[in-house]
């Protein structure tokens, strides 16, 4: 190994770019075998490894009380969850790395806030995980690697639709028991995400007996591990992590991993500051015991409605799911307050309701439609076992407040605004990856990681790169419901709002043959710059 002072460059090259873009490669794309393949020997960890960029979403810290981490601890050995993690290391040491990278360690070096605000994302979290961990004797430095698959954002949604912190895409997720329906998507709930990615990452070292395969399975999927290792045993060569020919993504993931765990191991050696996490719950679950509105749920545990969303990032609308899940996260210190007043409050009146009478013409998908629920819901709360229903009838709807709708469309803004669109652009002579970030007002990192390259890497004209590019910034837009009258079109809506008809259409998944019925909810991204007319 090299000294200390030989070290400090490669790793901050590394990070310089692990945590300023959104990863594009889909997350565990391979069919999940129920069957444990065959155990398999490894060799010595003696290869060295280059580093290809695979970064992370930018985006803000979460909006939450963290006061409570500063108080006495569980363990008065171990004060600080940082510590606790470091004292559970089961994998390699960090290695070094090739020089190549050394041209990345200035800007790291002057950009240590990217990692500060990855790290603090994750104090909410850190505490549950780690307890998990420990349950199960499994390495702690998996407790960092939603640094790697997400920035410990839980409301992440990559272009392959992995979501969550852990990074599920949606087979993946029904394959460890993650419900995904119209009113909760259990990949992205943390607590459910968390067990479901332990048990995946348990199946994985229970396949290949060895962690670092089963963390770079995690990445790539079974299939490909296990077929790198077929190549590698068929050829007589070692079959560890480091000697086998895996996708560049994969190749660099572990080392990422592993070399987080090294900044987290030795802070003051790479001039970070880590700022301690208290060695206690910050999270408790509380079983509800029924479908609840948010908005009530927040009022109750004393809480803004947006601290309760972050908290429970699985529910997709204004109430938790009818059938299920009913646990709702909550900071520990108002746990036993929420219970206390949920007792007296009377289940039929958890949430809001509402009497429609059926008009001619009306559907039960038109009236769950319109109402921000589903026809499954209608005919059971109504008792209805048939979907004919007939003009002049009346039907019970459970129906949001004005707050969790603004949140609940708030919340939908960011993931789909999170996507936003691609396209190709031609390389030109003299075309560097900076001009090319500022002409099209994306960040450097997140263009170099797009293509899979790095900002040192050469463009040569007429190279094909892909640019996503958002439609407007997350912090211009403002999510609104806006309510159908009469005598509206989708023409007067849209020039009420200064949006198009086409986007109208596109936000709320309407065709041209869709009648506007008044009392329809309608969800609108605007900018709050321009002025609204009201006309």
């Amino acid at each position: 190994m090299l000294k200390t002072k030989n070290r400090l460059w490669p790793l901050f090259a590394v990070l310089s770019v692990l945590f300023t873009g959104c990863s594009t490669t889909p997350k565990h794309t391979e069919t999940v075998s129920a069957e444990p393949s065959q155990k398999t020997s490894h060799g010595p960890l003696t290869k060295h490894t280059n580093w290809k960029k695979n970064q992370l979403t930018q985006l803000s810290p979460l909006d939450l009380d963290l006061s409570v981490l500063e108080d006495s601890e569980i363990d008065p050995k171990v004060t600080d969850v940082w510590q606790r993690i470091r004292n559970g290391y089961q994998l390699a040491e960090y290695q070094d790395l090739d020089p190549e990278t050394q041209s990345r360690l200035t800007w790291f070096a002057n950009h240590p806030d990217y990692f500060n605000k990855v790290v603090e994302r994750a104090r909410p979290y850190l505490f549950y995980i780690v307890e998990e961990l420990e349950s199960r004797d499994m390495p702690l430095e998996i407790a960092l690697l939603p640094i790697i698959e997400s920035g410990y954002q839980p409301f992440a949604l990559s272009s392959g639709q992995a979501a969550g912190i852990w990074q599920f895409i949606p087979a993946t997720g029904r394959v460890f028991g993650l419900e995904q329906n119209w009113w909760y998507d259990g990949r992205r709930d943390v607590i459910q995400s968390t067990n479901a990615a332990l048990d995946y990452l348990q199946k994985l070292h229970n396949d290949f007996n060895d962690w670092e395969l089963a963390i770079a399975a995690y990445n790539a999927g079974e299939g490909t591990v296990g077929r790198a290792i077929k190549r590698n045993r068929e050829a007589g060569l070692p079959t560890d992590f480091w000697s086998l020919e895996l996708p560049a993504e994969t190749t660099a993931y572990v080392p990422k991993l592993l070399a987080v765990a090294e900044l987290v191991k030795q802070p003051a050696q790479y001039d970070l500051q880590l700022s301690p996490v208290a060695n206690k719950p910050y999270l408790s679950v509380v079983n509800v015991g029924s479908q609840i509105d948010l908005s009530l749920a927040a009022n109750l545990a004393d809480i803004t409605l947006d601290e309760l969303y972050l908290l429970n990032p699985g529910f997709n609308r204004w109430a938790t799911a009818p059938q299920g899940p009913h646990e709702l996260v909550l900071p520990s210190t108002k746990a036993s307050a929420f219970e206390t007043a949920l007792m007296d409050i009377p289940e039929k009146e958890l949430l809001r309701w509402k009497r429609h009478e059926v008009k001619p013409g009306e559907s039960l998908s038109k009236i769950a439609a319109m109402h921000h629920t589903t026809v499954a819901e209608l005919k059971k709360a109504n008792k209805i076992n048939s979907n004919f229903i007939r003009a002049g009838a009346h039907l019970l709807i459970p129906v949001s407040t004005a707050l969790a709708d603004e949140a609940e469309a708030n919340a939908l803004a960011k993931q789909k605004l999170q996507q936003g669109k691609k396209f190709n652009y031609s390389v030109k002579a003299g075309d560097t990856w900076w001009n090319i970030a500022k002409a099209h007002t994306v960040d450097v990192f997140e263009l170099t990681q797009w293509n899979k390259k790095t900002p040192s890497d050469v463009l040569h004209s007429g190279q094909q790169l892909i640019i996503w590019q958002p439609n407007q910034t997350v912090s211009k837009l403002k999510a609104i419901n806006y309510t159908i009258r009469n005598g509206d079109s989708l023409w007067t809506i849209s020039r009420k709002f200064n949006v198009t008809v086409d986007k109208v259409k596109e936000w709320n998944g309407l065709s041209d043959r869709t009648l506007l019925q008044p009392g329809q909810k309608l969800t609108l991204y605007v900018d709050p710059t321009i002025q609204i007319s009201h006309s």
